[in-house]
């Protein structure tokens, strides 16, 4: 087969998404441009107050942990490092100078990075504190189903049905998207869920993002794309970002519990209530700034928006340390 021919002929979409996002030219790892934020909002980028809410969430794993010497800070799927970075600069000096942070990134560390930021394409094994993985899974390649075959596609986002799914794959789809039709086939990121968390010896997992659980799966899937800041077609070609949503119960392990953004946030400190109007007289720029604050919390807990977004929390060998535990 000539290389030409492997570049047209159909293959399974995790195969396609893996090439497209993570290959020698993919969208996640080529060298230059804006990086993810260029093209996509994410509540990190939304505001401030979401790197000081899990700056909150690592001080309550620290505290369960007994303030230990070197407390971990784990980002999977980190971008360009804006999470760590605002955590380091909302904690306290003390508490930012015992922190080892961690970027799990897949492309280049960016220049002018930080210095205390360890770059890596994989976590780190033993980690004591907290592993954050914030819109990650979604972008974990998966295959998709129809009718009981695999879904091929082509470099220019043409589908055709494959073969028959394998029993491992149908026996997923048998637990957790039963039903027939189109389906995303959640194994690859169960399995890579499952591996971060491995790493992790005491702390905190928390993962973030889209998702649905089994009772409100979408019967014809979420597949898409992103570029530019606009939703585009899914098309595996590196031009764009291809995602879909996140069945986050089947990727829950022992002792996890699955929040709303708008409660995981509400149990953390960020509340887009307005700052009582009297402080407008008391003091005028204090009541701007406490406005902006509510407006930008509003944003990152809105119903129907970055607030229905899905925290999955999994403790390791400590007590409860999730929002609201």
């Amino acid at each position: 087969m000539s290389g030409q021919d492997e570049q047209t002929t159909p293959v399974r979409w995790r195969r396609a998404m893996e090439a497209a996002l993570y290959g020698p030219d993919g969208f996640y790892v080529r060298p230059g441009g804006p990086g993810p934020a260029g093209h996509f909002r994410t509540s990190v980028h939304a505001s401030g107050l979401y790197a000081g809410a899990v700056a909150r969430l690592l001080r309550r794993v620290d505290a369960e942990l007994g303030h230990p010497a070197a407390l971990d800070l784990v980002d999977m799927g980190a971008g360009r490092a804006e999470l760590l970075a605002g955590v380091l600069a909302a904690l306290p000096a003390e508490v930012a100078a015992r922190v080892r942070p961690y970027a799990v990134e897949r492309a280049e560390r960016p220049a002018g990075l930080d210095p205390r930021i360890r770059w890596a394409a994989s976590p780190p094994e033993g980690t004591t504190g907290l592993l954050f993985a914030n819109e990650w899974l979604d972008n974990v390649p998966l295959d998709i189903a129809e009718d009981g075959r695999y879904v091929l596609v082509a470099p220019d986002g043409t589908e055709s049905p494959g073969g028959p799914v394998d029993a491992a794959d149908r026996a997923w789809l048998e637990e957790w998207w039963p039903g027939g039709g189109r389906a995303e086939i959640g194994r690859a990121r169960d399995e890579a869920w499952a591996a971060a968390v491995a790493g992790v010896e005491r702390g905190l997992a928390v993962a973030v993002d889209y998702g649905h659980t089994k009772e409100t799966r979408p019967p014809y899937g979420t597949l898409t794309g992103f570029r530019g800041g606009r939703e585009v077609p899914p098309v595996p070609d590196g031009s764009c970002d291809v995602t879909a949503h996140v069945a986050l119960d089947a990727c829950a392990g022992p002792g996890s519990v699955l929040l709303t953004q708008r409660e995981a946030l509400g149990a953390l400190g960020v509340s887009g209530a307005r700052p009582p109007l009297a402080l407008a007289s008391t003091d005028p720029a204090g009541y701007v700034r406490a406005l902006a604050s509510a407006g930008e919390a509003a944003e990152l807990t809105a119903r129907g928006g970055l607030g229905d977004f899905l925290w999955l929390c999994r403790p390791v060998g400590i007590a409860a340390a999730w929002p609201g535990g």
